[in-house]
Parts: C-alpha cells; sequence; structure tokens
C-alpha cells in the first residue's frame, strides 16, 4: 500500500440489514431482529446501511408474513442519522421481469417517500435504456442516484466496457457509481484498473460492492481504495464473508493509520458483532453456507445462490449426481445468450435453462423467459448471441431493438382493482402490481387478522351465491 498518497478517508456502507443475510440466510432476516440492534449501529458513523430491496421486498412477504413497505418504515424512524440504501433492479424493481413506467414511477417515489435515501440501480445487461426510468423518476424525488455498472467475465466485457457503461449513466445523471461483483470474481488487477479509469474519467464518487466467495474481496477493495475508490460495501464479522461482503472490522483495522483511515469505532462495532452471532443461530435451518472460499466461482462464474438452486432442482429430479455438468453447462448457456451478467434475473434465466440442457438435452426445452429474452423484451444483450440457438428458440422473428418497457402496457389499474377490498394505502397497490399471487394472500390475511373475516373465504361465497345473499 502506498502510505504516501494524500490523506482521503474511506467510508464504508454496512449491508447486515439486506445483502449479508440474502446471501446467507436465505433473506430470512426478520424486522423484529434487526430494530434492537439499530441504535448501536446508527452510531457507528457509517457512509450508509443497505436496508431495503433485492429479494427482501419478496421474502417478506412470501416467508416471514411481513409487509416490506411496514418493514422500511419501521427501520426508517430506528435510524436518525445514517443514510438508508436500497438495491432497485432497474425496470425490474425488485422483482423478476420488466414492469411498466406507471409501476416504476410510483415505486420509486414510495420507496424514497418511506425512507430511502440512496437508490442503488442497476440493469442485469447493463443495458442503461432500462435504468433511465427509475433514475430520472428518484433524481426528481431528491434521492442520490448510485448508478451501477454490473461486473462479469467474457470475451466482451473488459475495462473499456465497464467504463463506457459507466459515462452513459453519468449522462442519465448518477451521482455516483457503484461496480457491482456479485459473483466474487473480480481480482485485485481489475478492480485497480476499473477504479483508476473510472476515476480518472469520469470524476463522480466510486463505490466497490464485492462478494466474498472467491476469497478475494478484501483484496479488491485494498486494490481499488488505491485507484481512488471512496466507498465500500462490508457487513458486520458475524455476518460477513463467504457468499456475504467482507467484514467492517477487518477493513477498518486494515485502513487505519494509513492514508485511507475510516475513522470509525472497533469497540462499538464488537457489540454490534456479539448480537449477530447470537441471532444468526436463530436462523440456522437457512444459514447452509461453507466457512471456506468457493474457487469453483472462478471457474464458472455461479453466484453462491445459484448453485444451492441448482442443488435443490437436481435433487427434485433424484439427479443431483449431475451438478457438475449443470455448472459446466452454465458458461456455454451464458455464452449462447450473449455473455449476460450472472446477476437477478439473468442468472435465474442462464441456470434454469442449463438445467434443461443437462436433462433434456441442449434447448430441447426452452423456457419462457429464454423466449423472451432472446426477443429482446429483458433488453440488449452484451454480446452477439448465438444465431443457430435464437433462430432453433424463435426463429425468424425479429427481436425488438428499442426499450421493452415501451411495450408493456400501464400495470397500476389492474392492481389497484385487484386490492380494492383489502386496499389501506398507495403501497398495496405495489404489493399486487409486483407480486399478484404472493400479494393477495398476504392482504386476505392481513385482512382476517385485523376484521375477523376471512376475505378470501367471502369472496368465494360471493362466487357461490350469485342472487346476492352471501352468508358470512
Amino acid at each position: 500500500m502506498d502510505l504516501n498518497q494524500k490523506p482521503r478517508k474511506v467510508s464504508i456502507t454496512d449491508t447486515t440489514l439486506r445483502d449479508a443475510h440474502q446471501s446467507l440466510l436465505a433473506t430470512r432476516m426478520r424486522t423484529d431482529h434487526m430494530l434492537p440492534i439499530a441504535e448501536k449501529m446508527d452510531a457507528v458513523g457509517f457512509h450508509s446501511l443497505e436496508v431495503w430491496g433485492g429479494a427482501t421486498y419478496d421474502s417478506a412477504m412470501r416467508f416471514l408474513n411481513e409487509d416490506p413497505w411496514e418493514r422500511l418504515r419501521r427501520i426508517r424512524k430506528a435510524f436518525k442519522k445514517t443514510k438508508l440504501q436500497m438495491l432497485l433492479r432497474g425496470q425490474n424493481l425488485v422483482g423478476y421481469k420488466h414492469y411498466a413506467d406507471d409501476v416504476v414511477e410510483l415505486f420509486c417515489n414510495k420507496a424514497i417517500e418511506n425512507g430511502i435515501d440512496i437508490m442503488r440501480i442497476f440493469d442485469a445487461l447493463n443495458d442503461v435504456r432500462n435504468m433511465e426510468k427509475a433514475i430520472a423518476v428518484s433524481k426528481k424525488a431528491g434521492a442520490h442516484i448510485q448508478a451501477t455498472v454490473c461486473y462479469t467475465i467474457s470475451p466482451i466485457h473488459n475495462v473499456e466496457h465497464f467504463v463506457k457503461v459507466a459515462k452513459d449513466l453519468q449522462q442519465l445523471g448518477a451521482d455516483s457509481i457503484c461496480l457491482k461483483d456479485m459473483a466474487g470474481i473480480l481480482v485485485p488487477k481489475d478492480a485497480y484498473l476499473i477504479t483508476k479509469r473510472l476515476k480518472d474519467e469520469i470524476g463522480l464518487p466510486i463505490q466497490l460492492h464485492c462478494h466474498y466467495t472467491s476469497g478475494m474481496a478484501a483484496m479488491c477493495y485494498l486494490e481499488g481504495i488505491q485507484a481512488g475508490a471512496d466507498i465500500i460495501d462490508c457487513a458486520i464479522s458475524t455476518m460477513s464473508m463467504a457468499t456475504s461482503q467482507p467484514a467492517d472490522e477487518s477493513m477498518i483495522a486494515a485502513l487505519k493509520d494509513t492514508p485511507f483511515d475510516t475513522g470509525l469505532d472497533l469497540d462499538l462495532l464488537v457489540e454490534i458483532a456479539e448480537y449477530w452471532k447470537e441471532h444468526r443461530g436463530d436462523y440456522a435451518d437457512f444459514d447452509l453456507t461453507e466457512a471456506t472460499p468457493d474457487t469453483t466461482v472462478l471457474r464458472y462464474q455461479i453466484p453462491g445462490g445459484m448453485i444451492s438452486n441448482f442443488i435443490s432442482q437436481l435433487e427434485q429430479q433424484n439427479q443431483l449426481h449431475r451438478l457438475k455438468e449443470v455448472l459446466e453447462e452454465v458458461p456455454r448457456v451464458k455464452a449462447d445468450l450473449g455473455h449476460p451478467p450472472l446477476v437477478t434475473p439473468s442468472s435465474q434465466i442462464v441456470g434454469t435453462q442449463a438445467v434443461f440442457n443437462v436433462l433434456l438435452g441442449r434447448y430441447k426445452m426452452v423456457t419462457n423467459e429464454v423466449k423472451a429474452y432472446l426477443r429482446g423484451y429483458y433488453g440488449r444483450p452484451p454480446g452477439s448471441v448465438n444465431e443457430e440457438v435464437r433462430r432453433a428458440v424463435i426463429g425468424d422473428e425479429k427481436p425488438i431493438e428499442d426499450r421493452p418497457a415501451d411495450h408493456i402496457p400501464p400495470g397500476l389499474p389492474e392492481a389497484r382493482e385487484a386490492v380494492a377490498p383489502y386496499y389501506k394505502r398507495e403501497e398495496d397497490v405495489l404489493l399486487h402490481a409486483l407480486f399478484p399471487p404472493v400479494a393477495l394472500k398476504f392482504l386476505q390475511e392481513r385482512t382476517a387478522r385485523e376484521t375477523g373475516v376471512d376475505q378470501a373465504m367471502l369472496d368465494d361465497a360471493k362466487k357461490d351465491h350469485p342472487a346476492g345473499y352471501y352468508p358470512v
């Protein structure tokens, strides 16, 4: 480390309340476990806390019977000093497909209104057209826009590619740039080279987001900081490493008494680490993380969550012995689809097709998502797709070339009608707009708890008695 550099404080975003538990505990952390430690986490002096977005929105309803919007409001009330940020999948918001512009607009406004200060916005294909609407709406609403460049390794992904994406995002109004290494495959040399070019040519604050999957994330952070990175993503030690981020405490200690000293208090973090050590045990059923680095990710570029999904899918088919074949098929499918970075939803698109290819024969059965991808409805692939595969899947159909969301009709009217019997606030409309079946079940159960009337049963009764007599 060059100790002669001009002093420049490096800041830390803590991911414990979002990405850390999404990566380690299958996104099962309950809000009631977050709030008792909030005051101490708020006192640390983090640049920000990542607390919302990603898979937490879906999982809160689906698995925890929690309202994700109520979670955000409770967290905002608990954290009085520290900025809160979320991860937004561009036009996908927090879902797995593109949503209409009216849904994107309402969602971004409500996220900021309910407490989000920093919107980290990305697109799985690095197609900036899929980020335009979310950036414009969030900027107008007063949020800090952290536009994101997804990192991957392929013949067409090089320093020039990542810098070009970042420059395009700067033109859209980005306030800072995040380099997102979701698979943990960034190497220190590239962390330095990319960060240096971003700082030299763009000049915006640069934040590094690396997963520890391969064991290189902390080294990448140190090299990135040398090159000018301003902020790094970390998690409390007892919720760090493996498929999570490097530990807060380790990076603070590594930077202490250097030109990049964070100035953060390790003593307070010890108390926070003990709290999370105790409560991580409450999620033991979902804590399947290996303590050692998973270096297979360097060969297959597969995020840890994908491998666990493969295991689950293959076990259901009594085909677990074919896991290695699936892992080897993933890079081939990725290349066929034009080398998309493996992050939601492209990771699910590539991964599921790889399983089908191994079990049923290459492209003998094709998912609807792959068909939509090859038709252009997820955006512009980073590289050229395999035309032989495209013709086999969609024939002579010509893919769309404009912004995918331009082909999606407004989504709010239908959602408003569906939630009318359960409506309390506009956020309820968004629950249904993004995850209709899950949201409807959640809202029905909420109504039953609050009123003592099972609305789902009442609706069924109405169907059975069209004359207008509805027994309750």
